[in-house]
């Protein structure tokens, strides 16, 4: 089915105005965009940026702007064209009022785009020598003999080249030797646990509060031809105990923020052996001090910190 995608460019002070016309003119469905608010939500917790990715920052500069989606029918077609008269009656009865340019931009989609046209800004991405990152539906040439991971993350978080989850590819690609239980937890497309089985560990756990997410990584695992009882996949929460663990494990990696690594801490102490390692990321500069202490206090010593803009990345080692 088509669909037209609708964008009206306004300002700040012309939100209201714009989405009471659209109520008028048929639309009831809205997305808005809008910088001020966005940053406003964020300020009343300074911490809350952490989670906000810097290239959803960068597109939202200067953006107000509202969206919708109408059928590409004749009743769809009629609803456009209310909606652009009423703006131009919109702008004409508002002098002085700051209503923003009321530029439209109307775009023909159909459904099975919005599912797959994310796939062409996916390509192989090679992770130090031993590990190569591939889309499960795109040809596999690697000449230099890698662990290839077959991945579709879908909807889940997990493609390999946000920042955080980089750093911790490359740290397992470097601690990975063979033999490993590992622990992954808010495991998301599941790349974590699967790539370190395909380097080399003899089981993992991967464990993450979405059904979802749990779904797509036993999905990528049998893509990768790993099935129970040397990867398993599961939804529960450590944090509340309700995640089902097989402790102790010689490596345990948390990709998530700040907040959760920090509470896991002593928890993951309990289920790390002595020497065994504890992987975080998902943390911003800002927070770096605070994780450091954390993981001091839980029994771990730092053994590595690596850093991707201002992303960071920490190997701790459980001390006897």
């Amino acid at each position: 089915m088509e669909w037209l995608s609708v964008e009206i460019d306004t300002a700040h002070e012309g939100v209201d105005a714009v989405c009471a016309g659209l109520s008028v003119w048929g639309v009831e469905t809205l997305a808005i965009q809008d910088e001020a608010e966005f940053r406003a939500f964020f300020e009343t917790d300074r911490r809350a940026w952490e989670l906000v990715d810097d290239a959803l920052c960068r597109r939202l500069e200067g953006v107000c702007r509202v969206g919708f989606y109408l059928p590409a029918d004749e009743d769809g077609r009629r609803t456009l064209a209310r909606v652009r008269a009423g703006l131009g009656a919109l702008r004409a009865g508002s002098p002085g009022a700051d209503l923003g340019t009321l530029a439209l931009r109307v775009e023909t989609v159909r459904d099975e785009d919005w599912a797959e046209s994310w796939k062409q800004f996916y390509r192989p991405l090679p992770v130090g020598r031993r590990l190569l990152i591939q889309p499960a539906w795109e040809p596999v040439a690697d000449p230099e003999g890698r662990a290839v991971f077959l991945n579709n993350p879908g909807m889940s978080f997990g493609t390999g080249e946000h920042e955080t989850t980089f750093l911790c590819l490359e740290a397992l690609e470097r601690r990975v030797r063979g033999g490993e239980h590992l622990l992954d937890l808010g495991c998301g497309s599941g790349i974590l646990a699967i790539c370190a089985l395909l380097l080399g560990a003899a089981r993992a756990d991967a464990v993450d509060i979405d059904p979802h997410a749990v779904r797509t990584a036993r999905e990528n695992a049998a893509r990768n031809g790993l099935t129970a009882p040397r990867f398993r996949a599961s939804v529960g929460d450590p944090l509340a105990g309700t995640a089902p663990l097989a402790p102790p494990y010689d490596l345990v990696t948390a990709n998530i923020v700040a907040d959760v690594v920090i509470a896991l801490c002593p928890r993951v102490s309990a289920w790390v052996r002595a020497g065994g390692l504890f992987v975080v990321s998902g943390v911003i500069g800002a927070r770096l001090a605070e994780v450091r202490a954390a993981l001091q206090g839980a029994g771990f010593a730092l053994d590595a910190a690596h850093a991707l803009r201002d992303w960071h990345c920490l190997t701790a080692r459980k001390t006897p």
